[in-house]
């Protein structure tokens, strides 16, 4: 919680550094606040996870026309506010929030005497974050982001559905007991279409995030596999690269 207030305090400063600092400039107005939309991947590595998925392939080995793959890859889409987006001399300073929501889903086939049956995983994460990228121009129109942090708040989902020919669909989804605090670093690119009014942003970076176990709303935790009562401790044990696509619009304020 102090780290959390920390940085809070911290992105507070920095804008009101970039104020002054415009007006020593000389600029005549305070900057621009925008919004951006765009894509949005991530890697992790969810070492419980995919070690439940190695039991439950083994366990239906003989019966597995298509076995349940590995996660580890997520994609979806990430849209936010700059809250202030400023050209100091050559550096561009911009602070942000946004919201993200990313999942990766796989399928596995059972042939059975009963008929077929499909099982779906699906791990949806949801996080607002906040964050601070400072940049430097390179040229009227292209600026180099040399360093972007974000500190986010994550909300887990984890559902298994499973759909037996002729038998009713049986559903379990696990969610976080609590958010999931993490954050992000990185490096990217700003390439002006219209100067300071619509823009393409790259990003490219390392996202650090783990998150330990999750339960139903009804209190039954995910377990280390289908044949343990031991609740599951390591669902998502660390993040990894992270990339975002997004266009710019902005506002003068």
């Amino acid at each position: 919680m102090v780290f959390r207030i920390t940085v809070f305090f911290f992105i507070l400063f920095i804008s009101a550094v970039a104020l002054n600092a415009q007006s020593s400039f000389g600029f005549g107005c305070l900057g621009f606040v925008g919004g951006y939309g765009g894509f949005s991947y991530q890697e992790y590595k969810p070492n419980g996870l995919n070690n439940y998925i190695s039991t439950f392939n083994d366990k239906r080995s003989d019966s597995l026309v298509s076995p349940m793959e590995d996660f580890g890859k997520a994609q979806g889409y990430r849209v936010g506010l700059n809250f202030f987006r400023a050209k100091i001399e050559n550096f561009v300073l911009t602070t942000k929030g946004y919201y993200q929501s990313i999942s990766e889903k796989h399928e596995s086939l059972e042939r059975l005497f009963a008929g077929t049956q499909s099982t779906t995983m699906k791990l949806e994460m949801r996080n607002w974050g906040v964050g601070v990228d400072l940049g430097i121009s390179l040229t009227k129109f292209v600026s180099w982001k040399v360093l972007d942090g974000a500190v986010h708040f994550n909300n887990i989902i984890f559902t298994k559905t499973e759909n037996l020919t002729g038998a009713q669909t049986n559903i379990e989804k696990y969610k976080t007991e609590s958010t999931a605090f993490g954050y992000s670093i990185g490096t990217g690119f700003i390439l002006e279409i219209i100067d300071e009014y619509f823009s393409i942003e790259g990003l490219a970076g390392y996202t650090k995030l783990s998150v330990d176990n999750l339960k139903t709303d009804e209190g039954v935790w995910l377990t280390e596999n289908e044949n343990s009562n031991i609740p599951m401790t390591n669902f998502i044990h660390s993040g990894g690269f992270n990339a975002v696509i997004q266009f710019n619009v902005g506002f003068p304020l």
